[in-house]
């Protein structure tokens, strides 16, 4: 299973889309910073499965229809840094969704999630994390996980991953860094979190219009039953 994920910077790369469809022909794409107002139904072969609506700027997943069969879906409202308080607030910083693999004849959760501003600290995106990652097992208990996006996190990265091995997930980086706008804040910045899948690859593709570069996570289905993934996240 192939997945993008894109931070669009204020919707502005949302015209280079249907290219990154037809260029790596995604199973799943996983925006943030999308204007969700009007959003096309279709991206190339991909269907939108569903966006946010409690701010101008948010999520959206879209999926290849011919392949997945969607089920389940959900937007979550997570703890809210002082910038979203002060500003502009974020309600909804995950949207999960629950597919079938036509295929496969298996069900996973898939998940864009976009965590709080630089302003933030560490500490309320770490507490982001693990609440997405809770609010998913509400979709699908048991199933394989993949959550992409903004983590917004861009040092103390080991620190991170073993909070995430601690909660039973794996953290992966993409093979170079994927933000590179500010001098200070670069590095890998768009991450994925998952259980149940063994993460074959995660690659940075090339810059376009956003200061955030796509990734291209090449994902399959791990050997353990929907009980050790249970066992595996302490349910």
């Amino acid at each position: 299973m192939k997945v993008v994920s894109y931070n669009l910077r204020k919707h502005r790369a949302i015209a280079e889309l249907a290219a990154l469809d037809e260029q790596y022909s995604p199973d799943v794409l996983c925006l943030q910073e999308v204007e969700t107002a009007g959003l096309a139904e279709h991206v190339g072969r991909l269907q939108l499965a569903h966006s946010t609506t409690g701010n101008r700027l948010g999520l959206a997943v879209y999926f290849r229809p011919d392949r997945y069969e969607f089920e389940v879906v959900q937007s979550f409202a997570l703890k809210k840094s002082l910038h979203d308080h002060l500003l502009r607030p974020a309600h909804e910083r995950l949207v999960g969704v629950r597919l079938r693999d036509l295929e496969a004849d298996r069900e996973f959760v898939v998940a864009s999630f976009h965590a709080a501003p630089l302003t933030a600290l560490n500490s309320l995106r770490r507490h982001q994390i693990h609440a997405a990652l809770a609010e998913l097992q509400g979709i699908g208990p048991g199933l394989p996980i993949l959550m992409v996006g903004d983590y917004n996190y861009p040092v103390f990265k080991d620190n991170l991953a073993e909070k995430v091995r601690e909660a039973g997930y794996e953290l992966s980086l993409s093979d170079s860094r994927t933000y590179t706008r500010y001098k200070f804040f670069r590095g890998h910045f768009d991450l994925a979190t998952s259980v149940g899948f063994d993460i074959e690859r995660v690659e940075t593709l090339p810059r376009g219009s956003s200061d955030h570069l796509p990734i291209l996570v090449d994902a399959r289905y791990a050997a353990a039953t929907e009980s050790e993934v249970e066992a595996a996240i302490g349910a």
